[in-house]
């Protein structure tokens, strides 16, 4: 089982995030929860902004179209990324 699917032309992503990280990084999407590695600290809703931020350069999206739907306050989340103009290196179809 992998950590994301599509919905239409939207990806789902089951995330685990990590905060405090010494670097900004995606981890495996192959596992269950996609680990998010990020520098900021989980304080007054910081660590989702950057997480949002984070997540819409990686996959070439304005911050608009990278929503968190579950687990604001949780380190568990699932966000819904509008058409992603691209996908990450692990992301792609095995068959592409």
């Amino acid at each position: 089982m992998t950590c994301w699917h599509w919905e239409g032309e939207d990806l789902i992503l089951q995330v685990r995030t990590v905060p405090r990280a010494a670097r900004d990084r995606l981890g495996d999407p192959a596992e269950a929860r996609l680990k998010v590695y990020i520098t900021t600290p989980p304080v007054d809703g910081k660590a989702n902004r950057h997480l949002v931020k984070f997540l819409a350069r990686q996959f070439r999206a304005a911050p608009s179209r990278v929503h968190i739907e579950r687990g604001q306050t949780s380190r568990d989340k699932r966000l819904r990324i509008e058409a992603p103009g691209r996908l990450p290196p692990g992301f792609a179809p095995l068959d592409a």
